[in-house]
């Protein structure tokens, strides 16, 4: 892997104000890959004066012209959708069909979008005697995660570019070769200088110096609640806007009627998928007493299928994190029928896919987020009860609900108290608004409500 020493600066890579670096690791061997440079509170400032001086000639560009920069950054990103599977399964530890069909194909498809709507959406309309405009909010920070380094990052940076806004990137600590490459996909795009900038630095370092900076108009954050809280306090002090993508507890309800064999294997998948490490995770299974043993006989087979075919998780600190997590779901009565917290691998940051049965609502593997490969397995004693279940945490991200049929499904699905929820297995759909409801978040990504994030109305009376 190859890593640049210096920060995406104003158009061009320039050397970080500090001699400090930060170690990226492969966590499937833990052998370090690259350094890159962790920048502090000056390389911020330097990047967040970059982009308030391009803030004028981006926001003033027709949006046809914004719309064609990001179909060309859409085409330079897709001329190297190899480069950036193999980087983010050298950094992330994903295995690299999983890093081809999501963590590379899926920016692509969503800067497409944006190009698409850039070109499309109407920034100004008519209402009585005013003239409504639709105005870029300024500059912003956006400060991305480690599980879905890229995606994250073009949700984010796609949809600023179009509405006219320019911005400083922070990414993740553990996962900063990808966005080093997406840098250079800007760069070869015609984007202007100073327009998108990225400083690599750490979270209480380079990330609060974001937030903080007076010249940031919106914060753009997806990450754990606890940091969006802290993050959310500081703007607020300052009445900045933020956008918040935070975490998630989501249930996965299949109710009786539903192919319960299609239900719990797709459900398995699910939380398997990016090893755990997904936000919006239907990391709680609720089935039916009449059918549950079945239903867990069922997801212990299937978890034990995957094996190899997950990979590790980011780091050391997150594995003794999800290996806690079993460890108290066991203590706490919970019935492991699945994994464990034994390492399949000598070397690595591995978890065997795990399954608790037997968890009740109140015990922490049901309240609190995992980020790992494991799913809890609840049982309902009927709908009202799954209901009361599934809307009884903190959370409201995600979920999905199993059924005879799809009306009953989304009759249900229409009383969760969560931002998204798949009926019947329903496909992820990468223009629908993604976000949550409680302490899941502020805020939507993606499709037309994500690019609202990034503006402000202005009106004009006649």
């Amino acid at each position: 892997m190859k890593a640049h020493d210096g920060m995406y600066l104003d158009g061009a890579w320039r050397p970080a104000a500090g001699a400090d670096t930060i170690e990226v690791v492969n966590p499937a061997d833990e052998q370090v890959i690259g350094r890159v440079p962790a920048g502090d509170a000056s390389d911020i400032d330097a990047a967040v004066r970059a982009a308030r001086a391009a803030l004028p000639g981006w926001a003033a560009t027709p949006p046809a012209e914004r719309a064609a920069r990001l179909a060309a950054l859409r085409d330079a990103l897709a001329a190297r959708e190899d480069e950036i599977a193999e980087t983010v399964t050298a950094e992330l530890g994903s295995p690299l069909p999983f890093s081809r069909s999501v963590h590379a194909a899926l920016p692509i498809a969503v800067a497409g979008s944006y190009a698409e709507l850039a070109a499309a959406h109407a920034f100004e309309e008519r209402t009585g005697n005013s003239t409504v405009l639709l105005e870029p909010v300024g500059v912003v920070g956006a400060i991305t995660p480690w599980n879905y380094p890229l995606h994250q990052i073009v949700a984010k940076v796609a949809p600023a570019l179009a509405a006219g806004c320019t911005v400083v990137l922070k990414p993740a600590e553990d996962t900063p070769l990808v966005a080093q490459l997406f840098a250079e996909t800007v760069h070869e795009a015609g984007v202007p200088a100073g327009v998108f900038n990225l400083v690599t630095g750490r979270g209480p370092v380079a990330g609060q110096a974001l937030v903080e900076h007076p010249g940031v108009d919106l914060v753009s954050f997806t990450g754990s609640t606890a940091v969006g809280r802290r993050i959310g306090a500081l703007a607020g002090a300052a009445v900045k806007r933020v956008a918040l993508e935070l975490g998630g507890k989501s249930a996965n309800v299949i109710l009786p009627g539903a192919d319960l064999a299609r239900a719990v294997n797709v459900g398995v998948a699910n939380v398997m998928s990016n090893s755990g490490q997904t936000c919006s995770a239907w990391t709680r299974m609720l089935v039916h007493r009449d059918e549950y043993e079945q239903a867990v006989t069922l997801a212990a087979t299937a978890a034990a299928k995957y094996g190899d075919r997950i990979g590790p998780v980011v780091n050391a600190t997150q594995r003794a994190r999800v290996r806690g997590y079993i460890d108290k779901g066991v203590a706490e009565g919970a019935r492991l029928v699945a994994g464990g917290t034994e390492s399949p691998h000598p070397r690595g940051y591995f978890v065997s896919p795990t399954v608790l049965a037997d968890v009740t609502p109140d015990m922490t593997v049901a309240q609190e987020e995992i980020f790992g490969p494991v799913l809890t397995m609840l049982r309902y004693e009927d709908e009202e009860d799954a209901l009361r279940i599934a809307n009884g945490t903190v959370y409201g991200l995600s979920g999905a609900v199993w059924a005879a049929d799809d009306a009953a499904a989304a009759a249900f699905a229409r009383r969760m108290e969560t931002g998204q929820v798949d009926i019947n297995g329903g496909r992820f759909n990468p223009l629908a608004p993604f976000g949550g409801h409680k302490q899941s978040g502020v805020g939507r990504e993606l499709g037309t409500h994500g690019l609202a994030e990034f503006l402000q109305t202005k009106s004009l009376q006649f």
